[in-house]
């Protein structure tokens, strides 16, 4: 079991990092992959698509649920040629990422593929975006403004 729970990890971390990314990064590092090694052969199980899905939120961050609104999903499925089946979801109306992410979610759990994607693909993605959040980070500790309160000597 403790296997099984290790591979959830390993794919919810991965999913974490591809749907932050960018569709041109996901598909550039891919390429860049099935140039040192041929890709699988893979078959998409459920072609891109769009929906919605309800976002729900509560009062007070714990209180009594309510439904939000409504956000646009895109979702696809791809088969590898030995069996192993992923699966993408992103926000927005991006078909072709949502195809990108189930892919890589299919080579992650292959035996032969899982460790060539996450050092090619997922590494790579994860650094760009810890970069990115730390750009973000300090852009706005520059603007931040420190308040602070005197107390006053009145009778």
């Amino acid at each position: 079991m403790t296997q099984h729970n290790n591979q959830q990890a390993q794919r919810k971390a991965a999913m974490a990092v591809l749907a932050h990314a960018e569709a041109g990064e996901i598909a550039a590092r891919l390429r860049n992959l099935a140039l040192e090694s041929a890709l699988p052969a893979h078959q998409d199980l459920r072609a891109p698509e769009n929906g919605l899905v309800m976002l729900r939120g509560r009062v007070g961050g714990d209180g009594a649920p309510f439904n939000l609104g409504e956000a646009t999903v895109s979702r696809a499925a791809v088969r590898l040629a030995s069996g192993e089946v992923g699966f993408g979801y992103t926000l927005g109306r991006d078909g072709e990422k949502a195809r990108l992410i189930a892919l890589c979610d299919a080579l992650v759990q292959s035996r032969d593929f899982g460790g060539l994607v996450e050092r090619s693909v997922i590494a790579p993605l994860r650094e760009q975006l810890m970069v990115k959040r730390k750009q973000a980070v300090a852009e706005t500790a520059a603007t931040k403004v420190d308040f602070y309160t005197m107390v006053r000597g009145e009778g």
